[in-house]
């Protein structure tokens, strides 16, 4: 609800443009943040963050249905890297810790999380080629997704036994600056940066994830784990430097 109220009034674009198109993203997007929530609270944060990275494996099998993209070798190439990286993770044993209760349910929930997440930039790109001048924004699909997550998340959170000053401040925080600056900074960014300089510096949010973890909690991934992680991350990095460098060419 935060992050809600903080893209809708820092972005006039939040503001505009909402139709019964924005209701199928926003869910997607609602069901992104609340799997990636629920399997953070299950397993270890590089085993979340790195399972939601494998977004890109789902729009290559889904784009050529959904939005009638032809899928390229490079496509193909990266499919097979990153499923091979996500198989990685179902290798690691699951054994129990204090910050990681359940891994293997908590991965399979990460699993979904990447689902929801190529559902979410499938469904923002559809209503990209579908954006009018009064058409819908991505944005107001944002703004309503952050809506559904909250509608869906507070029932099971009541009745509210304690809160005190320490959750309303982590609340604020996680809604103000986690997801409502971080996507203000990259709108903001991506009309200046190349997309290729934007991707990398992306990519070091999943790779730092596990090291702050691991200060914080004192949590060490697995080695299948880590295994896994590099590979996503590496073709990641590897597809979207071919496509830059392809384009520079043409």
């Amino acid at each position: 609800m935060v992050a809600a109220a903080v893209l809708a009034l820092s972005l006039p674009d939040a503001r505009r443009g909402w139709s019964r198109s924005t209701v199928p993203v926003s869910i997607a997007y609602a069901a992104t943040l609340v799997l990636f929530v629920l399997s953070t609270r299950l397993t270890t944060a590089a085993n979340a963050i790195f399972l939601q990275a494998t977004a890109p494996l789902y729009v290559v099998l889904l784009a050529p249905v959904l939005l009638h993209e032809a899928i390229t070798r490079a496509d193909v190439l990266q499919m097979l890297a990153v499923a091979t990286g996500m198989g990685l993770f179902f290798l690691e044993p699951a054994a129990a810790a204090a910050t990681a209760p359940n891994p293997r349910l908590g991965n399979l929930l990460g699993a979904g999380a990447g689902l929801a997440w190529a559902l979410t930039v499938i469904g923002l790109r559809w209503m990209g080629r579908r954006a009018n001048s009064s058409g819908p924004g991505p944005l107001a699909s944002v703004v309503a997704g952050n809506l559904v997550a909250f509608a869906i998340a507070l029932p099971p959170a009541l009745p509210v036994a304690h809160f005190g000053a320490a959750d309303a401040v982590v609340i604020l925080y996680l809604g103000v600056f986690q997801i409502g600056l971080a996507y203000w900074c990259l709108s903001s960014a991506i009309r200046h940066v190349p997309a290729f300089e934007a991707t990398a510096i992306l990519l070091v949010e999943p790779a730092l994830n596990p090291v702050w973890a691991w200060m914080v909690h004192g949590e060490r991934p697995g080695l299948w784990s880590i295994a896994g992680g590099a590979i996503i991350l590496a073709a990641t990095a590897a597809k979207t430097w071919w496509l830059a460098r392809r384009q520079a060419m043409l």
